[in-house]
């Protein structure tokens, strides 16, 4: 038997540069086309970017091919979708030498990203995050997918922006479950990494609800800094970044078996208490902890109890499915302390007994 290896040089170093401002959507097509004018545009929105103006405030009205997804959320984030805007990008004579820009919530972002990432087997994108929990997360770090039938994100790719323009003005078009919802991934930033900013959150809240440009840019920053140095010592998620998953592997579970009523904020909301709660019954915690986190949970109006009608076996079954499950189980993120994430054997993530997920849940079901 002859054999043969092949080394495959490592990836070039890059880089994304993120902008944070107020109202500079409008001003911003000047700078993409200056940055990047060899190559054509292609934009991926949806139907509510459209009706809130958003879309053409970005091109001043300029005839740029794009894709409008409709219906807008999660009922959209599928592979056929993404099929759609491939076929769309084609139709229009597009190649390589093209760059997509992603216009709107984490879903838009998502979807786009991964269209990036698979068309002609790659070209650069552009995140344009419109939404509280796109300008906190979703936007930076390079996560794309699309959902199966089955389970949330089964298809994806790690495929990073090369730009990041977050414009806090375009959250005022939000409603405010919307926006409400999305700021629960701000919270977690703070409960993983910076207790200052966990302090900042909650001596701020009010203005942050009252959308005042000034916080909202300061939070924006707090969050890419959070993000943007996780990301930075592990791009892959091959141990810290799975950080970022706190209170995620329930709260997906809880999205998924929702039907997606549940919007993602309000999932990991629930998620996150859930993993207080594990955190108290291994030891990790004392009450007062996890009440200053429900407390400003409560403050957001995002729920924090699994829904009636969700029953612990659906959670379970999901749990199974998770893309991260190894042996049919996942691996559980949890904090020893309020910006620092408890670890063992130098793992980020770590083993919870089946049994005390199961405790927990029932207790989350009761009022």
């Amino acid at each position: 038997m002859t054999e043969l290896e092949i080394k495959v040089p490592a990836s070039p170093v890059t880089g994304c540069k993120i902008k944070i401002g107020t109202n500079i959507l409008g001003s911003l097509w000047k700078e993409i086309d200056s940055d990047y004018g060899k190559l054509s545009k292609f934009i991926v929105t949806d139907e509510n970017l459209v009706s809130a103006g958003h879309l053409a405030k970005l091109t001043s009205s300029r005839d740029v091919p794009h894709f409008i997804i409709s219906p807008a959320g999660e009922i959209s984030k599928n592979i056929n979708t993404v099929i759609s805007i491939i076929e769309a990008m084609e139709k229009a004579y597009l190649g390589r030498d093209t760059i997509i820009i992603a216009l709107g919530g984490g879903t838009v972002g998502d979807i786009a990203g991964f269209a990036a990432a698979v068309f002609k087997r790659g070209v650069p994108v552009i995140q344009i995050p419109t939404t509280t929990v796109a300008q906190a997360d979703s936007s930076v770090g390079g996560k794309t997918g699309v959902d199966s039938s089955l389970s949330k994100n089964a298809f994806g790719a790690f495929w990073h922006p090369v730009r990041v323009y977050i414009d806090v003005a375009a959250l005022a078009s939000l409603d405010e479950r919307q926006y409400r919802a999305g700021l629960v991934e701000s919270v977690k930033h703070a409960i993983i990494a910076d207790s200052e900013y966990f302090l900042f959150l909650e001596n701020n809240l009010d203005s942050i609800l009252k959308r005042k440009p000034d916080v909202l840019k300061k939070t924006a920053y707090r969050n890419c800094r959070v993000k943007g140095s996780v990301v930075e010592e592990d791009p892959h998620e091959k141990n810290k970044r799975r950080i970022l998953n706190y209170g995620h592997t329930i709260g997906h579970a809880v999205e998924a078996a929702s039907g997606y009523e549940l919007l993602h904020g309000e999932a990991v909301s629930i998620g996150i208490i859930a993993a207080g709660l594990i955190e108290q019954e291994m030891g990790l915690a004392e009450h007062e902890r996890l009440d200053r986190i429900r407390k400003i949970l409560k403050k957001l109006g995002t729920p924090i109890q699994l829904p009636k009608n969700i029953t612990e076996n659906e959670i379970i079954d999901l749990m199974k499915r998770d893309k991260k499950a190894v042996n049919k189980w996942p691996k559980f993120v949890l904090i020893s302390n309020i910006g620092e994430v408890y670890t063992k054997d130098g793992q980020y993530a770590v083993e919870v007994k089946p049994e005390i997920v199961k405790k927990i849940l029932k207790e989350m079901k009761k009022d």
